[in-house]
C-alpha cells in the first residue's frame, strides 16, 4: 500500500507531499532562513502545517514550536525570549501584526511551478542542532517552560516508541492530537519514521474524526483519555459509528491519567484495550503498553531505566508507591532562561515529581503527580484519591483549599454528562472514603475543562473551587 497524508482537504503520496516539503524548504531558504536559526511555528493541525514543519527541519532551522491558542502577549514574550528570526503562522493564529508573520498559505502559494533544488527530504542536519526543538510544557501545574531539545536525540527517542508499540509501514495513524505538543508531535514525526500514513483529522470534531478513520482506513488512534471518553459516547448514542472503527488494531492514549473503567469499556465495545504510556515534554517518551503486554503504562523502551524511590532516595521493592525517577539518553538539554540562553539540564537520574509503582514484570502504574495536602492530621495525595474514586466509576478531580481548622477543605468536581445532583455524588464517594478523605464540598460538571493539550486544567478548577 501506497503511504499517503490524508487532511480534510486533501489526499497525498507520501513521495509526492515529501516534494512539495523540499519545495517550501527552498522558499524559506529564499526568505533568509538557514542553518541553526531560530523561527516560530503557530499555526492549528493541517497537511499545510506538516509540511512547512518538515521544511524547516530539512533547513535545519532551530523550531520554537507555540500552540495555536497561545495568547498575543504570551507569543510576544515567547519569541522575544527566543530570538526568532521568522514567524510562521495560518489564519487562525493570534499574533502580533509587529510580528511580521509568515502566512503558511505564502509558503505555500510560493512553491508553485518550482523543482525543488534537493532530491530528497533528509533531517540529518536538523538532527545535529542541539536546539533543534523548544517547546512549552501545558503549564497545568505552574508557569509553562521552554524546553530545549536535541533533534536527533527526539528523532531517536520516537524510534524507540515506534519499535516498542509495533507500529508498521501498513498502518494509518490518526493522532487525535494538537501538534504542537510532545504527543501530537511524536505521532507526526513517528510516521515519518515509519513510512505510514498519517490522517490528519479535526480532533475537536469528533464526529467528522470517525468519518475519516472509517474512509482513510485508520489502524492505529492515539488520543487523551477525554476525547477517549466522548469517541465512546457517541459510539453509544450512535451505534452505527462503532463500524467506523473496525478498521483499528490499537487505540493508543497518554497526556492524562487513565480510568481503570474506561479501558474495560473499550474491551467490552471494541474488544482491544487503551494502551497506555507515560513520557513527559522534558524527558521525552518513556514507558508504553503494547498488545502483548497491555498492563497500565508497561514497561520502559529499550535503552531508557526507570526506578521507584522513596522520601530518603531508597529503592523500593515492587509493588510499594513511591516517587518515579528516570535516566534517559533522549531528555532535554537545558531550559530557556528569561535572558534567552539555555541552562542546562542534569544529567543521570532525573526526578519527575509523579507518584506509581512497578510490579513484580516492570511495568510502571502511575498514580499521580507528588503533591501532598495535610488535612486533619493526615497526609494525604490528591491524585490517590482520584484514582480510587475513579476505579469505583466516580471520574473525580480534587482542589485543596487552605483552611486554619483542617489544614485543607477539599473541593471534589465531578464529570457526569448525565448532570446527577451534588447529593447523589456525595453519598457515593462517603461510602467510598473514609472520613478524612471525604469532600467538603462537590461540584457537578458535564465535563472537566481541558488545557491546550487535552489535560484537565487544575488552575480553572481552582479557580472555580476559590469562587
Amino acid at each position: 500500500m501506497t503511504a499517503k497524508i490524508f487532511a480534510a482537504d486533501s489526499v497525498r503520496p507520501v513521495d509526492q507531499f515529501e516534494q512539495d516539503a523540499l519545495r517550501v524548504a527552498d522558499v524559506i531558504r529564499e526568505g533568509g532562513i538557514g542553518l541553526g536559526d531560530r523561527v516560530m511555528l503557530k499555526a492549528g493541525n493541517s497537511a499545510a502545517y506538516v509540511c512547512v514543519l518538515y521544511a524547516l527541519m530539512h533547513v535545519g532551522a532551530s523550531i520554537v514550536l507555540v500552540d495555536q491558542q497561545e495568547h498575543v502577549e504570551e507569543t510576544r514574550r515567547i519569541a522575544l525570549r527566543t530570538g526568532v528570526k521568522a514567524t510562521y503562522v495560518d489564519d487562525e493564529t493570534p499574533i502580533d501584526d509587529e510580528a511580521d508573520p509568515i502566512h503558511l498559505y505564502e509558503l505555500m502559494v510560493a512553491t508553485d511551478g518550482r523543482d525543488p533544488l534537493d532530491s530528497v527530504l533528509s533531517f540529518d542536519a536538523w538532527g545535529e542542532l542541539p536546539d533543534g526543538l523548544i517547546m512549552w510544557t501545558s503549564g497545568s501545574t505552574g508557569s509553562p517552560k521552554g524546553v530545549v531539545k536535541s533533534g536527533g536525540k527526539f528523532l531517536r527517542n520516537l524510534q524507540r516508541n515506534a519499535d516498542q508499540v509495533g507500529h508498521r509501514a501498513d498502518d494509518v495513524l490518526m493522532p487525535l492530537l494538537p501538534f504542537a505538543h510532545q504527543y501530537g508531535l511524536s505521532m507526526v514525526l513517528i510516521a515519518y519514521l515509519t513510512r505510514c500514513s498519517l490522517v490528519i483529522a479535526p480532533y475537536r470534531r469528533l464526529d467528522r474524526a470517525l468519518r475519516m478513520a472509517r474512509d482513510c482506513g485508520v489502524t492505529v488512534i492515539d488520543a487523551t483519555p477525554s476525547s477517549y471518553r466522548s469517541i465512546l459516547g457517541l459510539a453509544t448514542r450512535k451505534p452505527a459509528l462503532r463500524a467506523h472503527l473496525t478498521g483499528v488494531r490499537m487505540f493508543c492514549v497518554g497526556a492524562a491519567p487513565l480510568d481503570a473503567p474506561l479501558v474495560e469499556s473499550y474491551v467490552e465495545e471494541f474488544g482491544l484495550p487503551l494502551l497506555d504510556s507515560y513520557g513527559s515534554t522534558e524527558l521525552g517518551n518513556i514507558a508504553f503498553a503494547t498488545l502483548e503486554n497491555p498492563v497500565s503504562c508497561g514497561r520502559p523502551m529499550e535503552g531508557i531505566s526507570l526506578r521507584i524511590v522513596d522520601e530518603d532516595g531508597n529503592l523500593v521493592p515492587a509493588g510499594r508507591a513511591g516517587e518515579i525517577e528516570v535516566d534517559t539518553p533522549d531528555a532535554l538539554e537545558g531550559q530557556i532562561a528569561d535572558d534567552g540562553t539555555v541552562v542546562r539540564a542534569a544529567t543521570g537520574w532525573q526526578t519527575t515529581g509523579d507518584l506509581g509503582y512497578l510490579d513484580a514484570q516492570g511495568n510502571l502504574f502511575v498514580l499521580g503527580r507528588k503533591f501532598a495536602v495535610h488535612r486533619m492530621g493526615y497526609t494525604l495525595y490528591p491524585e490517590l484519591i482520584e484514582r480510587k474514586v475513579a476505579a469505583e466509576g466516580c471520574p473525580t478531580r480534587i482542589v485543596p483549599l487552605p483552611d486554619e481548622r483542617r489544614g485543607s477543605q477539599l473541593v471534589f468536581f465531578v464529570e457526569d454528562d448525565q448532570q446527577r445532583d451534588a447529593a447523589y455524588w456525595r453519598e457515593r464517594l462517603c461510602a467510598l472514603l473514609p472520613t478524612y478523605e471525604q469532600p467538603n464540598r462537590v461540584v457537578v460538571l458535564e465535563q472537566f475543562p481541558l488545557n491546550r493539550n487535552g489535560k484537565p486544567d487544575k488552575k480553572q478548577l481552582t479557580k472555580m473551587a476559590a469562587e
